[in-house]
């Protein structure tokens, strides 16, 4: 039965923007093409393939939805998981790409409960409910699933779904009836071992889709952000995708003398720091049997007083062979990181054309609004990049600053990378000018100006640039439109006998926020940069997606992404960005569908322009990705609106599916 909860009560908090005001060669160029869509057709058809999403494009080959026939597209149907959560205290969000597989959608609910639908009618079929403890993080950002080719054909659990807890295990079931799987570990699940002992529940948890690479199972994991310095490992484990066995374990914080990486790590050892680990998701080429993580900070995020050193493999990209766990190449984005510049998202595998050649090549969208571009066999950067001196000065005592942080160069930049008074903005010259004096009181400079005692203006903020929504890549033009946030935001390093914490603290980008940072000697303040007034010091557009070119390196075009007219309660539409969280689906329909989102408006835009040519309202904030399949000849797209309570949306638990009117649909 579709459960009947109705979101629109819910009620959007606009608290980024809000306070008091609230009123702010032709021939080998075919081949090239027709070899990538190849690929990805095998990837991204109609009936979700054991690899489906490990390549990170985030692209359909689907074209009956397309510029001519994007008029008649309306709503299908609407499924209601009934999990709306308005708890202050709880860090909840919808972000689930449902997953077609062997003929269900599945969608993975805030809870984890996974809900098979009938992708034509949206007609509940199951649901499995892995019966987690209740934490303070409410989201799943997917599941995965594997084909058994030594089966047969009519056994139980020859496609199986991999789903990971907020309780840290690792659960398998058949992907026709959502029974768990017998012979995976114990009765369908692998409780997985904890470094330590958790401080609270959830502190340590597995919440993003697991990678499998040739039958195995590799599952990272997400650490608390800022709570303590003896934090628990971000180690990365693999298993057997038939037996659940344990293969292989990989920590992002060396811990032998023996391995290359603590050389960065000055103190001789790794310590008592954690974390390092692998939140979002991985990306997996079978072929070359690698699997690429994305690793980020170690403990704690602002400060590093405690950890000297670069600190390799944290916020890198590490290949590691799937079978053995072995590090096969990395690099690292940012040394010693002090800004939350964690690697946010799934890496692109992608076939790009290079030097006369095509090149199996890897695509890393930062925070920082950089983009780098590897040679994914070896490492080799098909970017150049360079390591330019960074600001040394403000930095709190006790800390320990790289001099130099990597710039590629030849990609061009998707965030601010700086914000002095000069640049203050504000819709009057009144708030301009309290901009002006908030951003002169502060350390400010460029990017890696580091974190202080007396507050550094963090540009870009620790939400990006690009998150982990990343990008989605169209094979036939090498364009890749990735959205990002634009709102600065200022860290505070508070020394410990000057604060006292409170246990009910609310988790917003749009209010001060404390973290305890225990075993340092600060805690950790964030908030974004605004005026008395309450509107951003930085210009708008405060988001925006923005196709770029990876061939020439170029910007095709760059446009704001969301209206502020529900969060300024304005009778007219006003695009200067909102920000928000989330994925671009790119169609071969030359269309770019994406949520992102505070103004709850489901967009899709002309992939060769980036005009709007289609919008509509959602019954709360799409902050997720769109997946887009075929069923009996109509082409589907669908996305989860369910909000994100960090950005203050409007709040709801829709599965949302689009499909062209049939008539038009019959006629493609």
């Amino acid at each position: 039965m579709v459960t009947n909860v109705d979101p629109r009560s819910c009620k959007p908090k606009p608290p980024w923007l809000g306070g008091r005001v609230r009123a702010m060669g032709a021939a080998l160029c075919i081949l090239v093409i027709a070899v990538a869509l190849t690929r990805l057709t095998r990837a991204y058809g109609a009936e979700a393939l054991p690899n489906q999403r490990q390549m990170g494009v985030k692209y359909s080959p689907l074209a009956q939805i397309n510029g001519q026939t994007i008029g008649d597209l309306q709503l299908a149907w609407e499924y209601h998981t009934g999990e709306v959560n308005h708890m202050r205290n709880v860090l909840d969000a919808f972000e689930d790409e449902p997953s077609l597989i062997e003929g269900n959608l599945v969608v993975c609910t805030t809870s984890r409960r996974l809900i098979a639908l009938d992708p034509a009618s949206g007609q509940q079929r199951w649901i499995y409910d892995p019966k987690q403890v209740s934490a303070g993080m409410r989201k799943c950002r997917g599941i995965s699933a594997w084909t058994d080719s030594a089966a047969s054909a009519d056994s139980m659990c020859k496609t199986r779904i991999f789903l990971g807890t907020v309780d840290y295990r690792l659960i398998a079931v058949d992907a026709k009836t959502g029974m768990p799987c017998p012979d995976f570990g114990d009765h369908g699940e692998v409780r997985m071992p904890k470094s330590k002992p958790e401080i609270f529940a959830g502190e340590v948890s597995a919440g993003s889709r697991p990678a499998i690479v040739n039958g195995v199972v590799v599952v990272g994991s997400s650490v608390a952000d800022d709570q303590r310095f003896d934090a628990p490992s971000g180690r990365v484990l693999a298993f057997d995708a038939r037996t659940g066995k344990p293969l292989w374990e990989f920590d992002p914080l060396p811990r032998t003398p023996s391995d290359p990486a603590m050389a960065t790590w000055l103190k001789g050892t790794v310590g008592e720091e954690g974390a390092g680990n692998v939140w979002s998701e991985m990306a997996v080429d079978d072929d070359l049997d690698l699997v690429y993580l994305p690793t980020s900070s170690p403990s704690v995020d602002f400060y590093g007083g405690l950890r000297p050193g670069a600190n390799e493999y944290a916020d890198s990209i590490v290949a590691l062979k799937g079978s053995t766990g072995q590090v096969v190449w990395h690099f690292q984005f940012t040394h010693h990181n002090l800004w939350d510049y964690d690697t946010p998202s799934q890496p692109l595998l992608i076939d790009l054309p290079y030097n006369g050649k095509t090149v199996p090549a890897l695509v890393q969208t930062l925070k920082t609004g950089m983009i780098f571009v590897f040679d994914r066999r070896t490492g080799d950067p098909l970017v150049p990049y360079v390591e330019r001196p960074v600001p040394q000065q403000g930095a709190a005592p006790g800390e320990w600053l790289s001099p130099t942080q990597p710039f590629p160069v030849g990609m061009p930049l998707l965030a601010p990378q700086s914000l002095t008074p000069d640049d203050a903005w504000g819709f009057t010259f009144i708030d301009r000018r309290m901009c002006r004096k908030r951003i002169a009181d502060l350390n400010y400079g460029p990017i890696y100006t580091p974190p202080s005692e007396k507050g550094t203006v963090l540009v870009p903020g620790a939400a990006g640039g690009p998150n982990w929504g990343g990008g989605a890549y169209d094979p036939a033009s090498h364009l890749m439109v990735v959205p990002s946030n634009r709102v600065a935001m200022i860290v505070t390093l508070v020394p410990r006998s000057q604060v006292t914490l409170s246990k009910d603290q609310v988790i917003e980008t749009g209010a001060p926020m404390m973290f305890p940072s225990a075993g340092t000697p600060y805690v950790t303040k964030i908030e974004p940069l605004l005026s008395p007034l309450g509107t951003p010091c930085i210009a708008p557009p405060w988001a925006e997606l923005t196709a770029v070119d990876l061939v020439s390196g170029s910007i095709r075009w760059q446009v704001p992404l969301g209206s502020i007219d529900k969060l300024a309660h304005l009778p007219f539409s006003w695009e200067l960005g909102t920000p928000g969280a989330g994925g671009p689906l790119v169609t071969a329909g030359g269309l770019v569908f994406i949520g992102y989102t505070l103004d709850n408006e489901f967009r899709a835009f002309d992939l060769r322009t980036g005009e709007t040519v289609w919008k509509t309202q959602l019954p709360a904030a799409g902050m997720a990705t769109p997946v887009s399949f075929e069923v009996n000849g109509e082409q589907f797209v669908v996305l989860t609106a369910g909000g994100h309570s960090m950005y203050g949306s409007t709040k709801g638990d829709s599965v949302m599916a689009f499909k062209l009117k049939r008539q038009v649909a019959a006629n493609q």
